[in-house]
């Protein structure tokens, strides 16, 4: 067995986590995977893995080594589909990471229409709050909504800009009555939205070139958009929504916009991939179509907002 074969039982024992689980996943047996990865410490001269009857857990030499072997295994596959076939698309998993209500409202849509295209081409997405991981998580390519973007180890196309708006339900502008201006904010019970990008308490309200910064508190606070929106439209309190979580809301009358002059929480929404020196044919296409795409479809809702305002 050679060293590039045991590197990639070593990257898949990582991944699965257990030794176990990466056998079952390569249909061999775990005796094999041990005595590669042991034969591959003792070239290094370097313990790689911490093992326990359940886990294995990286030590810091291993977590170092896996990520140079994970982008010198992604660089020869990438290479060897670049080689045998530079503009046709091959088969295979694209997996795809999205915070998450910017992801349910763009991402499974634009699979929709891709795969009218590229039917052979399957996906993984994983959706989430946190700023992805491309190379960790071994992902190809991400949709992250930001003010900035900078990370060196990723490719990022800016493909358009939201923002957020407050909203209520009409039984609770109803019950509680309607805000006239920012202060009167702190007068009504506000739903708060958790992100790394920002302060959950602090909503920086834009209007005509004017800012102005309050701090809220209310009953309910949660992680994901399309959840805050449910909140909203049960009538539990004020909320803070980007634009595609709240456009279907206030085209039905769910929602009914607050503050209507002000805008909340502007951020760039970025196409990203790993950097890295061969793109395969499916990170390429998949890119190329959300760069056309979603352009289009921001820009769709920002008007549909204005004609509902």
């Amino acid at each position: 067995m050679n060293t590039l074969q045991k590197m990639r039982m070593f990257v898949r024992v990582v991944e699965a986590g257990s030794y176990t689980a990466a056998a079952n996943s390569l249909d061999s047996r775990t005796g094999v995977l041990s005595r590669a990865i042991t034969e591959l410490e003792a070239h290094l001269s370097i313990r790689l893995l911490n093992r326990s009857s359940r886990r294995c857990a990286l030590t810091p030499a291993g977590e170092r080594y896996f990520g140079r072997c994970q982008k010198i295994l992604s660089d020869i596959e990438n290479a060897e589909e670049e080689a045998g076939s530079a503009h046709v698309l091959r088969a295979g998993m694209l997996r795809m990471h999205s915070f998450a209500g910017i992801g349910q409202q763009y991402v499974l849509p634009a699979i929709v229409q891709y795969r009218k295209a590229h039917p052979q081409v399957t996906f993984e997405l994983t959706l989430s709050q946190q700023m992805p991981q491309l190379a960790r998580e071994n992902g190809d390519v991400a949709l992250i909504s930001a003010s900035s973007l900078s990370e060196p180890d990723l490719v990022a196309h800016e493909v358009g800009v939201t923002f957020s708006v407050l909203c209520a339900s009409p039984a609770y502008l109803s019950k509680h009555g309607t805000p006239r201006k920012p202060v009167d904010l702190l007068l009504h019970e506000c739903l708060l939205l958790e992100s790394p990008a920002f302060d959950a308490h602090g909503w920086t309200l834009h209007s005509l070139g004017e800012t102005t910064e309050v701090r809220v508190d209310g009953p309910v606070r949660v992680n994901v958009p399309g959840s805050l929106a449910v909140a909203v439209s049960e009538g539990l309190g004020i909320g803070m929504l980007p634009v595609y979580a709240a456009i279907d809301g206030l085209r039905d009358g769910t929602l009914v916009r607050v503050l209507p002059n002000h805008t909340v929480q502007a951020s760039n929404v970025y196409v990203a991939y790993r950097s890295r020196a061969y793109v395969d044919a499916r990170t390429r296409t998949w890119v190329e179509f959300l760069r056309a795409y979603l352009p289009q479809v921001i820009t769709r809702d920002l008007s549909l907002l204005e004609s509902l305002t």
